[in-house]
């Protein structure tokens, strides 16, 4: 048996050179659907958000389109397909991520590791944050708060030591525990990273898109699961499966900013995707759009149920420049304080 904490476990199950599990051939897509997977409407609804971006900031000179946790460049291909030919010759995209660049991807993106700095533009997280590791505590019979520490090898539990003060401030503003058997899952380096993206934007829109839950609806046993072969499974940290937990989207905000927690369901019907059947009429008048049109309508509801895909969170955080028009009347914008 091997025992650690969970960060670095799942850093190696995840990111390991050789045995990682976003350094596999097959890549996500090959064990899970995100919504960039489920339908061309996601792709095409960021598209339509970049474009708003774009107007807002003034349509500059370079407009950049900066997807955290790029994968295999779905989001990317799919969001380029959509644009103008005006915006896509002022267009600087970049894929963000740790496995090799993809065949097949447009010679016009950047392929990093890490987020750039100084751009102007969009910068979308989609399912990136739920995958950046993070430990987890449990209060002891004692009510000492202690890291819960995994065996890579069979995903088995035990307590470890006491957790740290940075980690024990972090749940005292977030995740408040103090019963035997209270868990948190400790936020702190999704705060950091999220912070470390949104910082490369001297204009823009950011937006994290997650499984998530906020003040007053955390998780009372932890979120820590797998993915293999499109079935969630034991999130054993071995590399053989995606090991996830879900995010505390209210702690990672950055301060200052204008700032908006939606959900996807709210945030895709504001930009135009709607799982509404078309009228039956057209079916008679156009068969072959009305077929079309009910595929649409089928992956628009996938994208925007509530109990699935729709339910995931959007954290949207705007960076020197005024709401997007679509988003403007999505109820729930605030001025975080310091």
């Amino acid at each position: 048996m091997t025992w650690m904490r969970w960060a670095p476990a799942m850093e190696q199950a995840l990111y390991d050179p050789d045995r990682g599990f976003y350094r596999r051939p097959e890549g996500p897509a090959g064990h899970f659907r995100t919504s960039v997977h489920a339908s061309a409407r996601f792709a095409r609804a960021v598209a339509r958000l970049l474009l708003e971006v774009d107007a807002a900031l003034g349509r500059p000179e370079e407009l950049a389109l900066v997807d955290v946790g790029a994968g295999r460049g779905e989001l990317l291909t799919g969001v380029m397909a959509e644009l103008p030919g005006e915006v896509l010759a002022r267009l600087r995209p970049y894929g963000v991520e740790l496995a090799e660049r993809p065949a097949g991807l447009s010679s016009t993106a950047l392929w990093t590791d890490r987020p750039p700095r100084g751009v102007t533009g969009l910068l979308f997280a989609n399912e990136w944050l739920d995958n950046v590791p993070l430990d987890a505590g449990e209060v002891d019979e004692d009510g000492v708060l202690r890291y819960v520490e995994v065996d890579t090898a069979t995903g088995a539990e035990r307590l470890g030591g006491p957790v740290s003060a940075a980690d024990a401030a972090w749940a005292g503003r977030w995740w408040p525990v103090g019963e035997s058997g209270d868990r948190v899952e400790f936020g702190g380096p999704r705060d950091a990273a999220w912070a470390g993206a949104v910082a490369g934007l001297e204009r823009g829109l950011a937006v994290a898109v997650d499984y998530g839950h906020t003040a007053g609806r955390r998780p009372p046993f932890g979120t820590y699961t797998g993915f293999r072969d499109g079935r969630e499974v034991a999130p054993v940290p071995d590399g053989s499966c995606d090991v996830t937990a879900h995010v505390a989207l209210d702690a990672v905000a950055v301060p200052a900013l204008h700032s908006l927690w939606t959900t996807q369901r709210e945030a895709l019907r504001a930009l135009g995707v709607s799982g509404e059947r078309p009228p039956l009429a057209l079916a008679s008048t156009d068969p072959a759009g009305y077929l079309r049109a009910l595929g649409g309508a089928g992956e628009g509801a996938e994208l925007t149920d509530p109990s699935g895909l729709g339910g995931f969170g959007w954290l949207v955080q705007a960076v020197h420049m005024s709401v997007p028009e679509s988003l403007e009347s999505l109820p729930g914008w605030q001025t975080l304080g310091p």
